[in-house]
């Protein structure tokens, strides 16, 4: 995991995918490392983030951020170390939060970069439970969801970054919470370690059924970031004046063609009205940018008091993130992925 001290490795998209992504849409360069100019940083990436919308920014389909160009470098969240500051705001040796993609290297002028301070306990949270999918799961659940105590949550996703902030936030607010997620040890861990009520398995054969006995009540608010048969499963037990946040749809995201069988629009609108559905989706940067202080204080005071647990699954190298975003569009993540691009 050694860095070049001339050289700066990154991942372009070499082609875009047809489904899947496979290894062949990337490509792996060296480039010499880029000097900054007056009031320009040079940026030593540590951290890389993985996320799920990568996938859309490979596709040239229109959608709510530009696509990722033949030959440019991927996109993704980093936390780095400023390696040479020319920029009156920046010394070397910062941590920063910033957007520098999958590099070793990047130059900024400082727009979009976060100071992380200079001893971060653990820099790679940013990109996590304290960053961009901890933001998502506080606005979406608290905003759009509107949890009241009482109430059943139900989260899909329930051990990802997002779907375990968003059921342990339902339990702070006093909800009956229950998750869905892909197998036995996930679902333990979100009941053992989340604090969730329940979880089922959507890899069971009975999985509607089970989904329906886990929630007696219904379901008063469904946050949505998988779709396919887990909204299925849950639309019939949606409750009157139900909410639905919606933040991702990942079991469609390397869909070529719409999903066979019947029709379905019609249930789902016929449902919507009858039962005074809210369903809203959002962009956390585009809808609520603006209230990112109010999401950091609350968040690092949960996590500073134990109420939010956190899990980070980390891959070594920055060789390895092609591989690596395959693997969790096929859902094998366990918690948040992060990029160890080099030791610090």
């Amino acid at each position: 995991m050694s860095q070049s001290t001339t050289q700066n490795r990154r991942w372009v998209l070499a082609s875009r995918p047809h489904g899947a992504p496979v290894a062949d849409n990337f490509r792996l360069e060296e480039q010499p490392i880029p000097t900054p100019a007056n009031g320009q940083v040079l940026l030593r990436t540590v951290w890389l983030s993985l996320d799920p919308y990568m996938r859309g920014r490979m596709s040239d389909a229109p959608s709510y951020s530009p696509p990722v160009e033949i030959g440019a470098v991927m996109v993704g969240g980093t936390v780095s170390r400023v390696e040479t500051s020319r920029h009156p705001d920046y010394k070397e040796g910062e941590w920063v939060l910033g957007y520098s993609g999958w590099q070793e290297y990047a130059l900024s002028d400082g727009q979009g970069l976060v100071k992380l301070g200079d001893s971060p306990s653990h820099p790679s949270w940013a990109l996590g439970v304290l960053g961009m999918p901890g933001f998502t799961a506080y606005m979406g659940l608290l905003d759009i969801g509107q949890p009241r105590e009482g109430e059943t949550l139900v989260v899909a996703a329930a051990t990802g970054p997002v779907g375990a902030t968003v059921g342990q936030i339902g339990k702070i607010k006093g909800c009956r919470v229950v998750g869905v997620a892909g197998g036995e040890e996930k679902c333990r861990h979100a009941v053992e370690v989340l604090g969730f009520d329940a979880c089922i398995d959507h890899h069971a054969d009975d999985f509607a059924e089970q989904l329906a006995s886990a929630c007696p009540q219904g379901i008063d608010v469904y946050y949505e970031n998988v779709g396919g048969k887990v909204f299925d499963a849950v639309l019939p037990l949606l409750n009157t004046s139900a909410r639905v946040p919606v933040c991702g749809l990942v079991s469609g995201y390397n869909a070529t063609n719409l999903p066979d069988g019947p029709d379905r629009l019609p249930l789902l609108m016929g449902t919507i009205l009858k039962k005074r559905i809210r369903m809203q989706g959002f962009i956390i940067a585009q809808d609520y940018g603006h209230r990112i202080d109010e999401f950091q204080q609350e968040m690092g005071r949960w996590v500073k008091e134990g109420k939010i647990h956190y899990r980070e699954q980390v891959i070594e190298g920055l060789e390895a993130a092609p591989d690596a975003l395959i693997g969790l569009l096929e859902g094998k993540n366990f918690g948040k992925v992060v990029i160890r691009v080099a030791a610090d």
